[in-house]
């Protein structure tokens, strides 16, 4: 199997780069829309996730695309995909 072929079905989620102060490490807010069962109103909800980014590629508010991978720590089981611009 290609590298390409092994990626293509784990998960992506595009955010922004909100912290790059850990070596290779970024933290990237994702946000979802979705409505209330209840009140039929739209909400953000956003979660924080730590992404492996072994080059150092990304810098604070840039729009980027995270993949899922192995785990590299407690809290880093995403690495970095592209620097979207």
């Amino acid at each position: 199997m290609s590298a390409n072929s092994q990626k293509a079905f784990k998960r992506k989620l595009d955010g922004v780069v909100v912290s790059v102060k850990n070596e290779k490490t970024v933290v990237v807010n994702v946000a979802r829309r979705f409505k209330h069962a209840t009140y039929s109103k739209f909400i953000t909800a956003t979660k924080k996730y730590h992404a492996h980014d072994e080059s150092g590629l990304a810098k604070m508010g840039d729009a980027v695309t995270i993949i899922e991978s192995k785990p590299y720590s407690k809290l880093k089981k995403w690495e970095l995909l592209k620097v979207n611009n």
